[in-house]
C-alpha cells in the first residue's frame, strides 16, 4: 500500500518542486488518535454559529455569531471572548462572570445553531464529493456512504486520510475492500474534524494534481488557530518520504 505514497513523491520530483515532507504511519494510529480525542460533550470549534440570550436583558441578545479563525467572539460589553474548545454551559458560566459587574441578573443561554467547524472533506471516485459534517463518531466508510458511496472506478483498496499537524500532514492508506467484506473492520477507522478522504481512481492518474490539491494546498475548509500536533512515534510509523 506504500506504493501510491512512493508515486506521489516521485510526481514531486518530475514536476520540479521540493516534496512536503509526508509522515505516513498506520491506520491503527489515526484510528486511537480520533477516539482520544471524542468529547462526550460537544466543545465550540472555529466557524461555528452561536445564539447567546440574556433571560433578563434581552436587549443584548445576539443571534448569528460566527466564532472567528483566532477562536473568539465580538458581544456587546464583554466585546472579544475566547470560546473555541469551551462547552456551552462552560460559555455561559464565562458570560455570567464578564457580565456581573454591568448587569443585576446575567442569565445567559448559548445555543450552537451552526456546526461548521465539525467537519470532513470526501473526495476522488465517490459520488458527491465535499464537505460532510461530523456531529458524532464516524468512519471513513460512513463518510464516503453520506457522499453518495463509491464509483465503479474507485480504487476501494487504497483510500487515502490526511490530516494535517502543526508540523506535518500526516497520511494513512486504508483497505476498505476488507472492512467492506468484514475481514478487517481495523481499516474502517474512526475520523477526526478537518480529515481529508480522498478516494484514488482504479488505475493511479494526475498523480500530480492530486499532490497539489491535497498535499500543497491541504485541506480545501479553514483550520483551528492551533492544531494540536500528536504524538506519532510508535511502531507502526514509517520513515516520511
Amino acid at each position: 500500500m506504500k506504493k501510491l505514497v512512493v508515486l506521489l513523491a516521485m510526481a514531486f520530483v518530475a514536476s520540479g518542486c521540493s516534496p512536503i515532507a509526508v509522515n505516513t504511519i498506520d491506520h491503527h494510529v489515526l484510528h486511537e488518535e480520533a477516539m482520544a480525542s471524542s468529547q462526550p460533550e460537544y466543545r465550540i470549534g472555529i466557524g461555528d454559529e452561536l445564539e447567546i440570550k440574556f433571560a433578563y436583558n434581552p436587549e443584548l441578545n445576539e443571534e448569528h455569531i460566527p466564532v472567528r479563525p483566532d477562536g473568539r467572539i465580538s458581544v456587546p460589553l464583554a466585546k472579544q471572548i475566547k470560546v473555541a474548545g469551551l462547552t456551552t454551559q462552560e460559555l455561559e458560566d464565562l458570560l455570567c462572570q464578564k457580565y456581573a459587574t454591568e448587569l443585576k441578573k446575567p442569565e445567559a443561554t448559548v445555543i450552537v445553531r451552526g456546526f461548521n467547524a465539525q467537519k470532513v472533506y470526501v473526495d476522488g471516485e465517490i459520488n458527491r464529493p465535499g464537505l460532510v459534517p461530523l456531529m458524532g463518531p464516524m468512519t471513513a466508510l460512513q463518510s464516503i456512504a453520506v457522499s453518495g458511496g463509491f464509483k465503479d472506478t474507485a480504487r476501494v483498496t487504497e483510500v487515502i486520510i490526511i490530516r494535517r499537524t502543526q508540523e506535518k500532514p500526516v497520511v494513512a492508506i486504508l483497505d476498505l475492500e476488507k472492512a467492506r467484506k468484514n475481514k478487517d473492520m481495523s481499516q474502517d477507522i474512526d475520523l477526526m474534524p478537518y480529515d481529508v478522504v480522498y478516494v484514488p481512481r482504479s488505475k493511479i492518474a494526475n498523480v500530480d494534481l492530486f499532490v497539489d490539491l491535497y498535499i500543497r494546498r491541504m485541506i480545501p475548509f479553514p483550520l483551528p488557530a492551533v492544531i494540536p500536533t500528536p504524538a506519532y512515534a510508535n511502531p507502526y510509523s514509517s520513515p516520511a518520504y
